[in-house]
């Protein structure tokens, strides 16, 4: 029997995820393994079917959401396959693309992880793991709910992402199903380029010749686009890919020990001249920091606000009038002597950005870190409720949130363009983020139509400015459908004709993620060019 299903209307959630776009599709399956997911792509591939790949759809560029065709969902793909344990003694744990970041971060911190159905030799190295120091997945998105699939396919980072880089470095190992059901089988250190030529085999035999993009990437932290450079590792071109490329269907993550002392510290500022000095101070006198977060006017006074007229955020620790706004530090320490030392580090930061270390929240208890956890998760609840309460007034507009990153030296640059381009539009905003990173979701929050379109027109302009800066159009969220054109901007038209070629090579049809990275009207106008790297049986001669 079939795993593909009409797409009904008891199904419609289906054709959106968080960035509240809505699109369409004729058909929907759930599989449960790769098995599966190999049935599905080989009867979809004789007709060329489009295929979007789903996990929890938290995304928010758009990439879960279908341009027709078929949506393949891969949220009940959600169990831990196995672990094993290398000569050095790290840890590596084998996992379906469905498993769900929150319920993989409490089975390592309890040592509860589900082992049923596992080998002899994952069944040791869980032994070990359960006898030894906790183990944990560094990767830090907001939004804890998303699936290890969708993490990989975006190249996931979020807070912790200065101490810890994205996901990209945490991938061992992939399984990855092409759109015509065979397999690429991926372990890090294996497989690599020529210079800009790949070649992979097939578990079914064939030889893919590879013509990697000749763009170079940004020196910043970057989701935009595929990843290539010189002599790369195989493995790391489909993390990022957003879908594109293949179906992800086994992830293996590599562990660390759990950081014995961790620490998070509140700094507060009456200027964002300060805070900017202050970032800028900070990240070389710190040896551990793992986050290093930021909070403007805007997103202090929505807090201010959420805080006085809804019950849910009542707890949230008054800021006060005084404070223009904060940047977050959070500390993995070895111990508490070593984060003391951290600690006085900040302080000497603050006093040399003309601010005051008594301006500060200290938390070192769990108490204490969940207290500021909900302060910082909060901000982007409170503009997700400011903007649903305007759409029911006028439900044409949504947030608009950008997503860029700029190189250190240009920090200062970057946010005075910010600042400047919003007055002169008279634009509502809050900003958050990563600025340990130089990476700041500035959110803009449109009252009208107008205000709507004209965020939309500001946002193109700073991908262009943040581009000649040496910057990422898209450092953490992937590119999708969302971001497309900003990806344009940043790379240019003919290197996106060269990443659409190399997804001719392993997509001939272009089914794969219709709509995410280029538009369909490009991959349409190549359909009558021949692949550049047509498949061929191992050993035999190019088409």
């Amino acid at each position: 029997m079939t795993l593909i299903k009409p797409l009904g209307p008891e199904l419609e959630e289906y054709v959106r995820d968080e960035s509240r776009t809505v699109g369409e599709a004729e058909t929907i399956s759930f599989p449960t393994s790769e098995e599966d997911v190999r049935d599905v792509l080989r009867e979809l591939h004789a007709s060329a079917t489009p295929v979007t790949v789903q996990g929890a759809r938290t995304g928010l560029a758009a990439g879960a959401v279908p341009h027709g065709g078929h949506v393949l969902n891969l949220s009940r793909m959600d169990k831990v396959l196995g672990l094993r344990r290398d000569d050095s003694g790290a840890y590596y744990l084998l996992v379906q693309p469905g498993v769900v970041l929150a319920n993989l971060r409490k089975a390592l911190a309890n040592k509860s992880l589900p082992a049923s159905g596992w080998d002899e030799a994952s069944l040791a190295a869980l032994d070990e793991l359960y006898a030894g120091p906790e183990q944990f997945f560094p990767t830090d998105p907001t939004e804890t709910s998303a699936c290890i699939g969708g993490m990989v396919a975006c190249n996931a980072s979020g807070a912790r992402s200065y101490g810890y880089g994205p996901v990209r470095p945490h991938v061992s190992a992939l399984r990855v199903v092409l759109a015509d059901g065979d397999v690429v089988a991926l372990r890090r250190g294996e497989a690599f380029a020529s210079g800009r030529a790949l070649r992979l085999v097939t578990e079914g035999g064939r030889e893919l010749a590879l013509d990697l993009p000749s763009y170079e990437m940004p020196h910043t932290k970057n989701a935009s686009g595929y990843y290539v450079a010189d002599d790369m590792d195989a493995l790391d071109l489909f993390v990022g890919s957003d879908g594109t490329l293949g179906v992800v269907t086994e992830i293996e993550l590599a562990l660390m020990p759990a950081p014995a002392v961790v620490w998070g510290v509140s700094c507060f500022f009456e200027s964002e001249k300060a805070a900017l000095d202050f970032t800028v101070a900070v990240r070389p006198a710190l040896s551990h920091a793992a986050a290093v977060e930021y909070f403007d006017a805007g997103a202090l006074s929505i807090l201010r606000s959420q805080r006085a007229r809804s019950a849910a955020f009542a707890s949230l620790p008054a800021v006060d009038e005084r404070f223009a706004c904060c940047v977050y530090v959070e500390l993995d320490c070895n111990d508490e002597d070593e984060a003391l030392s951290e600690l006085y580090a900040v302080g000497d930061a603050m006093e040399a950005a003309g601010a005051s270390e008594a301006d500060t929240w200290v938390a070192r208890t769990d108490v204490d870190r969940e207290c500021q956890r909900f302060f910082r998760h909060a901000v982007p609840e409170s503009v997700n409720m400011l903007i649903d309460e305007r759409r029911r007034t006028n439900p044409t507009i949504t947030k608009l949130g950008s997503d860029m990153s700029v190189p250190d030296e240009r920090l200062h640059d970057v946010i005075e363009l910010y600042r400047t381009t919003l007055a002169e539009a008279g634009l509502q905003s809050a900003a958050w983020g990563h600025i340990g990173n130089n990476h700041l979701h500035v959110n803009v929050l449109p009252r009208d139509g107008a205000d709507f379109a004209a965020g939309k027109e500001l946002f193109a302009s700073w991908a262009a400015e943040v581009t000649r800066m040496g910057g990422a159009v898209s450092a953490e969220h992937g590119v999708g459908k969302i971001k497309r054109g900003f990806l344009e901007t940043m790379y240019g038209p003919e290197h996106i004709r060269e990443m659409a070629r190399l997804k001719r090579e392993l997509d001939p049809a272009g089914q794969l993620g219709r709509g995410n990275l280029f538009g369909e009207e490009l991959l349409d106008a190549m359909a009558g060019d021949a692949p550049a790297g047509v498949a061929r049986e191992k050993g035999g001669e190019r088409a």
